[in-house]
């Protein structure tokens, strides 16, 4: 007798007909997607490590097709120190009655260049990186704390020059500029958070000007405008109170409160006066780095899913 047959069974559809199949895509994330703010907060940090990498590597190859490379990060300064010191020192006077007039201009203009450099620089990290921000899942911000920390570790030889020309030269004598003794002393620790507080600043300002540029290219145009006024309600090369001596004592007001004013004149009283520095300075310069870093990094996160799109 035969054995009995057993019929397979075939599957329930045939060819050409279309089939549904579900997936569970609970652990897919949308590209750009704005996460609650303290899981943000955890994503940045998540990521400090490619702060870090990105920072010091851009930093290596920042100048490598001159041929000078990274001397003309010292370079830079000191030539547009020399500039101003011909034609405001020199020529319009402007450093007559300011003790210590060199160390004065040299703080002014190396502090001034590191604080826009890194605003400018952190105000196009979105704009100028929309490959990125389209291609990878990652939180934005990173991209400016980055170009901040870059500009911190890119200026920190001209830090030492800067320290240096003004221990050596700061306090020559000239002409209707009043001489005071430099001494390196204990003040010139105080250099450390003053930058520490500018920073923030810096990050807090990059962080909602890179959202407006992103928005509008335009933006760019009215930061090199106010990069301009910053330069001169800074004190860089002339001393406030030359405006309180001319009745405008607005002026002056304006001024005390600018955070690089703040800066410039801590670093100068720490190295130049031996620590002769308003206590008010430090309170404005604080309040500066707590309210810019807060407002600018809730500014730019809540703008998280607007970066990358095509305009």
């Amino acid at each position: 007798m035969a054995a009995p047959t057993t019929e397979r069974e075939t599957p329930a559809f045939t060819a050409g007909q279309q089939r549904t199949v579900q997936l569970d895509g609970t652990p897919l994330v949308r590209v750009g997607a704005r996460p609650g703010l303290l899981q943000y907060l955890r994503d940045i940090w998540r990521f400090r490590h490619f702060l870090y990498y990105d920072s010091h590597s851009r930093v290596s190859s920042a100048n490598s097709y001159d041929s000078l490379g990274r001397l003309w990060m010292v370079f830079n300064p000191i030539l547009f120190g020399s500039a101003y010191f011909f034609v405001f020192g020199i020529l319009l006077e402007t450093g007559r009655g300011i003790s210590n007039f060199i160390g004065y201009l040299v703080i002014g203009v190396f502090m001034f260049r590191f604080f826009t450099s890194a605003v400018n620089g952190g105000s196009n990290a979105i704009a100028g990186n929309q490959k990125v921000v389209q291609a990878f899942n990652f939180p934005r911000a990173c991209l400016v704390l980055s170009s901040t920390i870059r500009e911190l570790f890119s200026s920190v030889p001209v830090f030492l020059v800067m320290a240096g020309l003004v221990y050596l030269l700061g306090d020559t004598p000239l002409e209707g500029s009043p001489r005071i003794e430099i001494h390196l002393n204990w003040h010139w620790l105080l250099f450390f958070p003053c930058v520490a507080l500018a920073l923030l600043v810096m990050a807090g300002w990059s962080l909602a000007l890179a959202r407006a540029v992103n928005a509008y290219n335009d933006v760019k145009h009215l930061i090199s405008f106010g990069t301009r006024i910053l330069f001169y309600t800074s004190a860089v090369f002339f001393h406030p109170d030359r405006w309180a001596n001319a009745g405008q004592d607005w002026i002056t007001t304006i001024m005390h409160h600018n955070p690089l004013f703040c800066v410039l004149d801590i670093i100068r009283g720490a190295w130049l006066y031996d620590g002769d520095i308003d206590p008010y300075r430090w309170v404005v310069l604080g309040a500066w780095a707590a309210g810019s870093l807060i407002i600018g990094f809730l500014i730019f996160w809540h703008g998280e899913e607007t970066y990358g799109r095509e305009r």
